[in-house]
């Protein structure tokens, strides 16, 4: 690298006009060819300063030995930081209003920072932080749906959310995050048509509560290169079906829950890419480095990714759809799902966006958008 530096910065041609062509013979036909003259241009101080300036990085053995001792210290870092920040989330369930919700923020927020991970937002988040408050005063709960690629689109959907995620039943039984998941109160879901109204009521609680969620209606990861079908059922809690006309007095009708008038709950598409390694885009052959599925393992993928310096994220936040503005849940789920993928695919492009239209959560640890600042 350094030769190449030389070669660019010292060796340089000279602005010398070519020899005098000789005037042909006679017996010459066609002009020689000449050659330009090249000579060294002088040493100047700025040359000087600029190969001081040059930052060798270390290869081979040491590098990798480098990337090692990173991974390492960042996961004892994380090793002390979630059951810290856990412990005095649990203490945080004791108390009434949003002050668990933005502590959630701030426990993704610094798992995001701890990973060198910046969050980049392009966009503008429906609804506030929730709370019963906000529930009062007749804002609507918000449902977020979103693609999902990785384990990491928790802590940076997390970051810039203030909500509760909606995960399925076999997370609740593993053995450090089904405990931190609980903690985080989110709301596991078995998918057995025996538990459908159970988990359906429990969601529309939290909504009315004052809660937000966040689903990934994909019903798995993906490898990051498109983004699948979404269900319908997913949109089972905001499009719940209608009583028949001349029926409102039957115990079916009855039974049937509905949401209260003015509350039913906003659909925001999101789409997440991850556009950024260590300051260069991620193409194709970059992209498994942060997609995490099928039968891939959690332990190995987590040691790979802590070993890299920087990560960057690209969280687009779509309009909110009003589910009353469709006629069945199959419509909504087609319209959430079109949003998403274009989305996506324009952020897989790489290309920059305007400033104007981002908001950044440059400093995650505060777990706080610009217009969380800003009042209701």
């Amino acid at each position: 690298m350094i030769a190449d530096f030389i070669q660019r910065r010292i060796l340089r041609r000279r602005d010398t006009s070519p020899l005098p062509k000789p005037q042909p013979s006679p017996q010459q036909s066609e002009p020689r060819v000449t050659r330009q003259r090249r000579s060294l241009a002088p040493v100047t101080a700025r040359d000087i300063a600029d190969i001081a300036a040059l930052r060798v990085l270390p290869s081979g053995p040491w590098r990798e030995r480098l990337r090692t001792a990173r991974g390492i210290g960042r996961l004892a870092a994380i090793t002390v930081w979630v059951p810290l920040s856990v412990g005095f989330e649990a203490v945080l369930l004791l108390v009434p209003g949003t002050a668990k919700i933005r502590w959630t923020r701030f426990v993704w927020g610094g798992l995001c920072f701890l990973l060198s991970m910046k969050i980049r937002v392009i966009g503008r988040r429906a609804g506030s932080v929730g709370g019963a408050r906000a529930r009062a005063r007749g804002e609507r709960p918000v449902i977020y749906v979103s693609n999902h690629s990785s384990w990491l689109d928790v802590p940076v959907l997390g970051t810039v959310l203030p909500s509760n995620f909606v995960a399925k039943g076999d997370i609740e039984k593993w053995p450090i995050m089904g405990l931190v998941s609980r903690i985080g109160r989110t709301i596991f879901v078995s998918r057995q048509r025996s538990t459908t109204g159970r988990e359906r009521d429990e969601m529309m609680d939290r909504l009315i509560g004052g809660d937000n969620l966040v689903l990934f209606p994909e019903g798995t990861s993906s490898d990051g290169s498109r983004v699948l079908p979404f269900m319908s059922a997913f949109f089972a809690i905001a499009k719940l079906p209608r009583v028949p006309r001349g029926r409102e007095n039957t115990p079916e009708a009855q039974a049937m829950r509905q949401h209260p008038p003015g509350m039913t709950p906003l659909i925001q598409p999101v789409s997440v890419v991850y556009d950024r390694l260590e300051g260069l885009p991620v193409n194709r052959a970059r992209r498994p480095v942060f997609a995490w599925y099928g039968d891939m393992e959690l332990g190995p993928h987590v040691w790979q990714l802590v070993k890299w310096r920087s990560m960057r994220a690209s969280v687009m936040l779509h309009p909110a759809l009003d589910p009353d503005d469709f006629p069945s849940r199959k419509a909504l789920a087609q319209a959430a799902w079109r949003a998403v993928s274009q989305g996506a695919a324009e952020l897989r492009q790489n290309a920059e966006q305007d400033a104007a239209e981002c908001e950044y959560a440059c400093r995650p640890l505060g777990g706080l958008l610009p217009q969380d600042l800003r009042g209701p």
